[in-house]
């Protein structure tokens, strides 16, 4: 039985086109994508435009790569530190217990009770829609990381009791020791698999904040190449490809990272199977 997984290989490749788009074809924009009235207006599709121009005077095709690649850096931060610090601390709070687990848990249970959604909307119109990338990716941060937290520590809770701990400990080696070396690769495929959910929820939200107008409006991204198409009635004037392709883009990124994070779980669960 093959191992490797269709739906793995066809998510990596889609992902993969992503990447390219997102973070090679952006260093060759022959100008600054974002800037308004850098070329004639509602230019059609040509081979020095391929995807037209709108009525704001920007290339759409670089356009569009500049916003996947800022989404995807969003996306990626966010989830690269709320897997980080949620699977540190809940395997840390499993292992430990005590005081420690209490406390740590108090707190994610706490977190994880307070809607994201409401909090990052408030901010947003407190700071009258002006919220930067930066803001937006620390508040998801916070509210993100309880989830693997808690999943961690269920898994440490469970690894802790294992005889390589308790000979790992009988060795003399220190608890970050037995987390880091002996429990920590245990949890790394699922782990995996939660940094690529967790890229999804930070791209989906962000995007929901640009729709409605409470996102960082001066950076590129696809919610907010979305919001400025609907703002200057891109389909009233039948500008497609100016509103069409970063909604098409989010539909295929995120059926992609679906792909791989399913295709990757049933990867990692059919070679720990055989081990």
């Amino acid at each position: 039985m093959r191992l490797v997984k269709p739906r793995l290989v066809v998510g990596l490749i889609i992902v993969t086109g992503f990447f390219i788009v997102g973070f090679v074809i952006p260093f060759f924009a022959p100008v600054d994508p974002t800037v308004w009235n850098t070329y004639f207006r509602n230019l059609p599709p040509t081979l020095q435009h391929i995807m037209g121009t709108n009525n704001l005077g920007q290339d759409i095709f670089w356009l569009l790569s500049w916003s996947i690649r800022n989404s995807l850096l969003l996306g990626l931060s966010v989830a690269a530190l709320a897997t980080i610090i949620g699977v540190l601390i809940g395997l840390m709070a499993g292992f430990l217990g005590g005081f420690s687990d209490r406390g740590l848990t108090l707190i994610m249970d706490v977190i994880i009770a307070v809607p994201s959604l409401p909090v990052l909307i408030l901010i947003s119109a407190l700071l009258g829609g002006n919220s930067s990338l930066v803001i937006i990716a620390g508040v998801l941060v916070v509210f993100n990381w309880p989830w693997p937290g808690r999943q961690a520590r269920a898994m440490s809770l469970s690894l802790r009791e294992r005889e390589f701990i308790n000979v790992a400990q009988a060795s003399g080696e220190s608890n970050a020791k037995i987390i880091v070396l002996e429990i920590l690769p245990f949890i790394l495929g699922w782990a995996l698999a939660n940094f690529i959910n967790t890229v999804l929820v930070a791209i989906s939200a962000e995007t929901g904040l640009a729709v409605i107008g409470l996102s960082s409006l001066k950076e590129a991204t696809l919610g907010t190449m979305i919001y400025w198409a609907m703002q200057h009635q891109a389909l009233l004037l039948q500008k497609w490809l100016w509103i069409l392709s970063p909604i098409f883009a989010i539909m295929l990124l995120f059926i992609g990272l679906f792909l791989v994070s399913t295709g990757w779980s049933d990867y990692f669960a059919t070679r720990r199977g055989r081990q």
